[in-house]
């Protein structure tokens, strides 16, 4: 994210609140799952801005024990992940009419959605962690 003043910062912030509301409230696509808006860079004229969100989705939670099953999760997984942020800029003009009725902007910014894999990642390096800690006490045992 850019460096933004005190005020680009509030809004920014109200953004994301309004949006994660009505995401969850008034959109109805059921390519559209359990999505989490995690941040919104705004641009210093109000014109645009980028929403970060995350799929939620009920496969990844899942572990099975052959690669190759772990591979289609995470195809399909990718395939939901694509579909939902394609929904979302689909429905972006939508919720940017809705968020100009509640908040008082002059302009309300153009929205702009796109994955943001960092929930992701941190999961993986808090596995590998945990892999390295287990393999530390092993070799010391």
């Amino acid at each position: 994210m850019t460096d933004l003043s005190p005020r680009l910062q509030r809004v920014a912030d109200q953004i994301q609140r309004e949006l994660a509301m009505l995401i969850q409230l008034e959109i109805d696509d059921p390519r559209i799952g359990m999505v989490s808006v995690m941040a919104v860079d705004i641009s210093r004229d109000l014109a645009h801005a980028n929403v970060y969100v995350t799929v939620m989705n009920s496969g990844s939670g899942e572990k099975s024990e052959q690669q190759e099953s772990s591979e289609a999760n995470g195809e399909l997984d990718r395939l939901e992940i694509k579909e939902n942020i394609k929904a979302l800029n689909k429905a972006a003009g939508y919720l940017r009419s809705l968020l100009a009725k509640r908040l008082r902007l002059r302009t309300t910014p153009k929205l702009q959605f796109h994955y943001d894999s960092s929930v992701i990642r941190g999961q993986q390096l808090s596995s590998l962690i945990d892999e390295a800690i287990a393999a530390d006490r092993d070799l010391h045992s």
